[in-house]
């Protein structure tokens, strides 16, 4: 003879009461599973625009260390997360600036021109953070390496590859020790 079956583990629900206005006696009570965690990184002793930069690309998908690690040093190898530089280094407008601007410094026509007729297409401001990421993943040259970066386990230097055919940069200057410093200070956490 055996004993009881094991218990059944339960999953924690909230419960919601609702009722209705016009007529307070009648309610109900229904249980909502809670939201599932999600594992995220998080960038410690990160600025608001870099933590905006992070959460903006985990959310389209891209969820390696590595490949977050690498967008993050070529953004700042490009402008230290200031959508409002102008090649230089000088803050202005999108339109005082005429080329290389922005976070990725679009400096050719096309790409330049390009985030100002998205902008006004979509009434974003080309000065901001939000708009500039926006206008980045719709242009055709992040388009062709966004799988790739979608795709886990590559180095930071293989994903590095992938970058320069989306930057297209002239200097390499310290990107891929910007991109190893992001990779160290990334850190994972369910929220």
């Amino acid at each position: 003879m055996q004993g009881p079956p094991p218990p059944v583990e339960k999953t924690p629900f909230s419960v919601i009461k609702e009722f209705d206005l016009v007529d307070e006696k009648k309610t109900a009570i229904r249980e909502v599973a809670p939201k599932p965690k999600e594992i995220r990184l998080i960038c410690k002793g990160c600025n608001d625009n870099e933590n905006t930069t992070l959460a903006f690309f985990q959310d389209r998908g891209i969820k390696d260390r590595n490949a977050l690690a690498t967008i993050m040093g070529n953004i700042k190898q490009e402008s230290m997360f200031v959508p409002n530089i102008c090649e230089g280094g000088s803050r202005t407008s999108y339109h005082s600036c005429g080329r290389g601007y922005g976070l990725i410094q679009w400096t050719s026509a096309n790409r330049y021109y390009g985030l100002g007729d998205f902008a006004k297409k979509y009434e974003g401001n080309p000065s901001s953070l939000h708009t500039q990421l926006r206008y980045l993943t719709n242009e055709v040259q992040w388009q062709r390496i966004e799988n790739s970066m979608k795709t886990p386990g590559k180095s930071i230097n293989r994903y590095m590859n992938y970058a320069y055919s989306w930057i297209g940069w002239g200097i390499h200057g310290a990107r891929t020790h910007y991109a190893h410093e992001y990779a160290n200070r990334l850190i994972t956490v369910e929220v």
